[in-house]
């Protein structure tokens, strides 16, 4: 397990350091920041999740980082700071960074809104994950719960304004180019220096990476990240190491993306053979992750989701069919949906 705060070196193959900062996110749960430096940069990318220790744990590295290369390297020195995806426990910490650093920050266009108006972004998602929990047969008490759940970690961010957006910038800042690779968030980058890539959670080395249906945000779904896995790996060339945020260095990332296919290749398969009789949604990811628990019950929103993401995936293809489409026809207000196999 993780511990906080930690520092790991890594370099490219000119020399430029690159230092690990292992943060406390949340209770039980850490994250990965990177401070770069490069020519007349100092480089964070992404920044914790703001909550708790976090805050404490990034200053900290970036300390320990500063005894390591014998300079003061802070906040206040930091130049730049690149998000690679709009998730909180990615993007919290820059509330604290804007208070205290004349960094640049950047994230891609499609992720802009959910740093510079969280509000709006909870409003409208919540609605959406309403209907989706509606739809898959969660029960009214668990899906207040749930709901509750995906508002509260965000209600600890305040909106911050951004100061440039990737594809404004050619997809390039310096020596650092970026990849878009929606799925597993819409404006999800691979950012790539020299030959290291820093991955976010685009490709994680010991978990596939969790996926949520198109139908709550746009350019998230199955559909858009397998098609980014294989845009990804025809931009990798000679890259010698991934960096993620979580987890261990990827050696080999072509042979991680293979990986990560067969998983989703091998869910695909088990849920056409299980739905060979009708389910709901929230049937199918209990009987595919069983009694998950978790934080404030999110893992059994990400398993929800997770299998939502699947069908939705099936059911865009002509896979799948709504097994009680009579019910829906016949109501205004949104039911269960039972889906079959063709």
């Amino acid at each position: 397990m993780p511990t906080s705060p930690a520092i790991h070196k890594f370099t490219t193959a000119s020399g430029y350091p690159i230092y690990r900062l292992t943060l406390n996110a949340f209770p039980n749960f850490w994250t990965y920041a990177y401070l770069i430096l490069v020519e007349d940069m100092t480089m964070l990318i992404d920044t914790g999740s703001g909550f708790g220790v976090s805050n404490q744990d990034l200053e900290a590295g970036l300390a320990l980082a500063g005894d390591a290369e014998d300079r003061d390297i802070s906040l206040a020195t930091l130049t730049h700071v690149l998000l690679t995806h709009g998730h909180i426990d990615h993007f919290g910490g820059l509330p604290h960074i804007r208070e205290n650093s004349p960094a640049q920050v950047g994230v891609h266009e499609l992720d802009k809104r959910t740093i510079t108006n969280i509000e709006e972004r909870l409003a409208i998602t919540s609605q959406h994950l309403n209907n989706f929990l509606r739809e898959a047969g969660v029960a009214d008490a668990q899906r207040e719960s749930l709901l509750e759940t995906y508002r509260m970690a965000k209600l600890t961010y305040q909106s911050v304004p951004v100061d440039f957006t990737y594809e404004a910038m050619g997809m390039r800042l310096g020596p650092f180019e970026m990849l878009h690779v929606p799925g597993h968030c819409p404006g999800h980058v691979i950012i790539r220096l020299e030959d290291l890539l820093f991955t976010g959670d685009h490709v994680l080395g010991e978990i596939s990476p969790h996926q949520a249906p198109e139908s709550l945000t746009a350019f998230t779904g199955l559909g858009h990240y397998l098609k980014s896995l294989e845009d990804l790996r025809a931009w990798t060339g000679d890259v010698r190491l991934s960096l993620a945020g979580h987890g261990d260095p990827i050696p080999n990332l072509k042979a991680r993306l293979d990986e990560i296919e067969e998983v989703h290749a091998h869910r695909l398969e088990k849920i056409q053979d299980i739905l060979k009789t009708p389910h709901t949604i929230a049937e199918l990811a209990h009987i595919l992750f069983g009694e998950v628990k978790g934080y404030s019950g999110y893992n059994q929103l990400l398993a929800l989701e997770e299998a939502g993401a699947h069908i939705e995936y099936l059911y865009q293809r002509g896979e799948l069919c709504i097994h009680n489409l009579e019910d829906l026809e016949e109501n205004s207000t949104p039911l269960p949906i039972y889906y079959s196999l063709l």
